[in-house]
């Protein structure tokens, strides 16, 4: 009676609000049904009415009952996996995180706005709602060595969690931090490190784009080396005496400062921070399409996660090298305390490297975003660098003179910045093809 009852389920497609009982566009058995833009998909998904859709979305999977010697393996029931989608799978309006059991009349989303579709069981749920409630309400009938210790069982999937490495490495730097008390610049690094690594992760995540961990760390190196070089000397020389980039001295204006701060903060760094994005660009003219979709720069999400990479080797070497030894400094000559001026040495760390996300990291992935567009749409080019290039120094210009005005400004200008580069990703999620 069980295995009559749930053998076959059906999805079936809710247009415009209204499902046609007709339009049954996949039959659920023992096999899993993937939904997607992939057009190797069971569902496949029209990218030009939902581009943002991942290409494999979601899968529905059946759950089987416990194999007995004598008889087949019988489907109990399904269950809906996200499959790391960029903007989410919903359940009757809740977001899924994972995967869930499905139920008779339970509505799928495929991203907010996307899609809909309805699971049905091919007989009525109250029949089986009776079935269901007659059976154990345990399913665990013996104890196994891999059911004491689950590690043991999860093989591959559990080192496919994005949960994972995370929690690992909060535990190393944890670790790191507790060795180094007494350090404060080794404590310093470390801490750092942590925050900028946490910052960048949380972008990373909202790309949804893989990229090879030695091509981000090594875009954050280049411009680390750039400024530790004599390069940087041309940098300024150029911004700060050929173009208007020195802060003016005396008496200033809020506009004399943003025009200072224009030139020798906003075009000077955001030229420097995508240097290693144009690096990457040129070296993929010499290589094949995979690479440069791989490991270059083949569209938006790759200008925009080697931007935001690059721009946190610049808020390393200059917090660390620049901010924190100068009012240590400062303050230790001022107050002849070398603690309170570690303390608050510490205290400016935290907020400058945290704060990248909303700085730094927002104005270079954003340009790094505009970067990516002008290789996918390269008769407009130079008009899309152009606009990328000085909106960004724009903001950044914009982010260093509201403090002469007040923090609440401030705290305006960091939300603005942030929300330009969030809408640049949802942006190129629309058009990304490995999303």
């Amino acid at each position: 009676m069980y295995d009559r009852l749930i053998s076959t389920a059906f999805l079936r497609q809710i247009s415009n609000g209204r499902l046609d009982r007709d339009e049954i566009v996949a039959t659920l058995g023992d096999r899993s049904v993937t939904l997607g833009r992939d057009p190797s998909c069971e569902v496949a998904i029209d990218i030009n009415i939902y581009g943002a859709v991942s290409r494999r979305h979601a899968e529905i999977r059946a759950i089987f009952a416990e194999s007995r010697q004598d008889s087949r393996p019988r489907v109990e029931g399904w269950e809906i996996y996200d499959l790391d989608s960029a903007n989410g799978t919903f359940i009757n309006n809740r977001r899924l995180y994972g995967c869930c059991p499905l139920q008779h009349g339970d509505r799928i989303q495929l991203t907010k706005d996307g899609p809909q579709f309805l699971f049905e069981l091919a007989t009525p749920v109250t029949s089986l709602e009776s079935e269901l409630r007659q059976r154990p309400q345990s399913q665990i009938t013996s104890i196994t060595f891999t059911k004491l210790l689950p590690i043991f069982s999860t093989g591959n999937d559990l080192w496919k969690q994005d949960y994972l490495l995370p929690g690992i490495t909060t535990v190393g730097f944890v670790v790191m931090m507790f060795a180094f008390l007494g350090q404060p610049q080794l404590f310093n690094l470390t801490i750092s490190l942590y925050i900028s690594l946490a910052a960048y992760y949380f972008v990373y995540q909202l790309c949804g784009k893989k990229k090879p961990w030695w091509i981000i760390l090594g875009a954050a190196l280049v411009t680390v080396l750039i400024l530790r070089s004599p390069i940087l000397n041309i940098f300024l020389w150029f911004f700060y005496q050929v173009l208007p980039g020195a802060t003016p001295k005396g008496q200033v204006s809020f506009i004399s400062v943003l025009i200072a701060m224009f030139f020798g903060a906003g075009l000077m760094e955001e030229l420097i921070k995508s240097l290693p994005v144009f690096i990457l660009w040129f070296v993929g003219l010499w290589r094949g399409k995979k690479w440069r979709s791989r490991v270059g720069i083949s569209e938006p999400l790759d200008g925009i996660l080697i931007g935001a990479a690059s721009a946190i080797g610049f808020t390393l070497t200059e917090t660390l090298g620049l901010y924190v030894p100068n009012i240590v400094q400062s303050i230790t000559t001022q107050a002849g305390s070398t603690e309170i001026a570690e303390l608050t040495g510490l205290q400016l760390l935290i907020p400058r490297v945290l704060g990248s996300v909303a700085g730094h990291m927002a104005y270079s992935g954003y340009f790094g975003y505009f970067i990516g567009l002008s290789i996918m749409k390269p008769s407009l080019r130079w008009q899309i660098l152009t606009i990328g290039y000085l909106s960004s120094a724009f903001l950044h210009a914009l982010w260093n003179t509201s403090a002469l005005v007040s923090f609440w400004l401030l705290a305006i200008v960091g939300g603005i910045s942030y929300a330009f580069l969030v809408a640049a990703i949802l942006k190129a999620h629309s058009f990304s093809s490995k999303v």
